[in-house]
């Protein structure tokens, strides 16, 4: 074990000294995961740039106010993170973020859609960083392979020291994008 840590340790300063990427690991995008917590709310109109997901008759009534718009909490003693996004709306879905395997080498979520299904993600280790998360759809799941309406991607970038969050929820149909996906803006409460 402490050889390992030595030889991690090692690696990290290495490639921290000559500048090549360093990818991330489950453990660092959980890391990254669990900073959202807390309740943020959705951001003015003027604010929700690139999107017009906030004009749903559902999600318009709490745009600007104090309402919460999504919620990051951790719970199961710290083993998954639950993110619910429009809570209290007819569009509210809940995604949760959790270890896929024993030795979580990899970071798993499913998303509990209104479209009413759930797909399954696997983090982007190679794509994620502290301020951009990614979760490409699993490949290896019956949805993501299929033509069904689903969300495909699902990207949170920080920004503003952490206090603005960038929710993109990026769908595909017939397995191709679709020209219209859920992308709402937030503000740390």
């Amino acid at each position: 074990m402490f050889k390992k840590y030595i030889s991690s340790v090692l690696l990290t300063i290495f490639l921290t000294t000559s500048g090549a990427a360093q990818e991330a690991d489950a453990f660092d995008v959980y890391d990254w995961m669990e900073s959202l917590n807390g309740e943020w709310t959705l951001s003015p109109a003027e604010k929700q740039t690139g999107t017009d997901s906030y004009k749903h008759e559902a999600v318009m009534p709490i745009v600007g106010t104090n309402a919460t718009g999504i919620a990051f909490k951790s719970i199961g003693a710290n083993s998954t993170i639950q993110e619910d996004l429009l809570p209290n709306t007819s569009k509210q879905m809940v995604t949760m973020y959790h270890c896929k395997d024993m030795a979580c080498k990899q970071i798993k979520a499913t998303h509990y859609c209104v479209k009413q299904n759930q797909p399954e993600f696997i983090a982007n280790l190679e794509k994620s960083t502290k301020n951009r998360i990614i979760f490409d759809c699993d490949m290896s799941t019956e949805l993501c392979l299929s033509d069904e309406d689903h969300v495909h991607q699902i990207i949170h970038e920080l920004s503003n020291n952490a206090k603005h969050l960038k929710s993109s929820y990026l769908s595909f149909k017939d397995k191709k994008p679709k020209k219209i996906s859920s992308i709402y803006h937030f503000d740390k409460k």
